[in-house]
C-alpha cells in the first residue's frame, strides 16, 4: 500500500508504484517515477525526469534529478536512471545528463552510496559499488562493478574507474584507474591489486595470480604503456580474468594511473 505523508508534494504527474512509500516534507515533480517497494525518506527532493527502479531505499535530504551543474546546461529534458536495491544516504545529489554527452545519468543496481556522495551529470555507475562519505563524481566519469571508493575520493571528469578496484580514503583521480588496482593519494598512485576482494568474490587463486602478474607487468618491469599493453594482451588470450584489465587499458583516453 502506498503511503504519502500528508507534508509531502508529489505532482499529479508523477508515477509511483502502489507501495512506495514518501516521508514528511518530500517533493516529487511531474516527470518522477519511481517501481515499486522504493522508500524515499523526509526532506528529499526528487525531479527532473527521473527513473527509480524497485527496492531502493533513499535517506533523508537528498538531491535527485537535479539539473547539471554544467554551464553549457539549457533546460533540456536529460534524464537520470536508478536501478533497483541501491541504498542511498543522507545528503546525496545525483544529476540528470546533458545533451554534450548521452543526455543520462545512471546508476545501477545494488549500490551501497553512503551519506554526501555527489554523482555528476553524465556519469555511468555499474552495480555493487560502495562509496564511502563525501566520495565525489565529476561529469562523464564511470564507474565499473564491485569498485571501491574511500571516503573523501574525488575523481576528475571523463575518467573511467575499473571493476573491481579500490581507492583509500582522500584519493584524488585524474586519470583512469585500472580494474583490480587498488590505489590512494593525491594524486593518486598504485599499490597493488584488490587480492581480498577478489577472493571474496569468488576470483580463482590462478586467475588472481595471473591479475597480479599482469599488475607487475603494466607498473614494475619498466616498460613503456604500448609494451605493457602488447604483454598483458597476450596473455589475457589464455587467462579470461585478463580480458576486461586488458581491453581497458587499450582503450584510456585519459591515460592509466602510473
Amino acid at each position: 500500500m502506498m503511503t504519502i505523508h500528508p507534508t509531502a508534494i508529489v505532482h499529479p504527474g508523477a508515477r509511483l508504484a502502489a507501495d512506495v512509500q514518501v516521508g514528511p516534507f518530500s517533493v516529487i515533480g511531474e516527470h518522477v517515477e519511481i517501481a515499486g517497494g522504493t522508500t524515499v525518506g523526509p526532506h528529499v527532493v526528487i525531479e527532473g525526469h527521473t527513473r527509480i527502479g524497485r527496492d531502493n531505499r533513499i535517506f533523508q535530504f537528498c538531491s535527485i534529478g537535479s539539473e547539471p551543474q554544467d554551464k553549457k546546461y539549457a533546460n533540456e529534458p536529460t534524464r537520470l536512471e536508478i536501478g533497483d536495491r541501491n541504498t542511498i544516504r543522507e545528503f546525496c545529489s545525483f544529476s540528470t545528463g546533458t545533451i554534450q554527452d548521452g543526455g543520462l545519468t545512471r546508476v545501477g543496481n545494488d549500490n551501497w552510496i553512503m551519506a554526501y556522495v555527489h554523482v555528476a551529470h553524465d556519469c555511468m555507475v555499474g552495480n555493487n559499488t560502495i562509496f564511502a562519505n563525501n566520495a565525489t563524481l565529476a561529469g562523464h566519469v564511470s564507474v565499473g562493478d564491485w569498485a571501491i571508493l574511500g571516503g573523501f575520493t574525488g575523481v576528475h571528469q571523463f575518467v573511467r574507474v575499473g571493476a573491481h578496484s579500490f581507492c583509500g580514503v582522500g584519493t584524488v583521480l585524474l586519470q583512469d584507474l585500472p580494474p583490480f588496482v587498488t590505489v590512494s593519494g593525491n594524486p593518486a598512485s598504485p599499490h597493488g591489486i584488490n587480492s581480498e576482494g577478489l577472493k571474496r568474490r569468488g576470483f580463482s587463486s590462478e586467475g588472481i595470480a595471473a591479475i597480479k602478474r599482469a599488475y607487475k607487468t603494466l607498473y614494475r618491469n619498466g616498460l613503456t604503456l604500448d609494451e605493457a599493453r602488447k604483454q598483458i594482451a597476450a596473455a589475457a588470450a589464455d587467462v579470461p580474468e585478463l580480458q576486461q584489465f586488458s581491453d581497458f587499458i587499450a582503450d584510456s583516453g585519459r591515460g592509466i594511473v602510473r
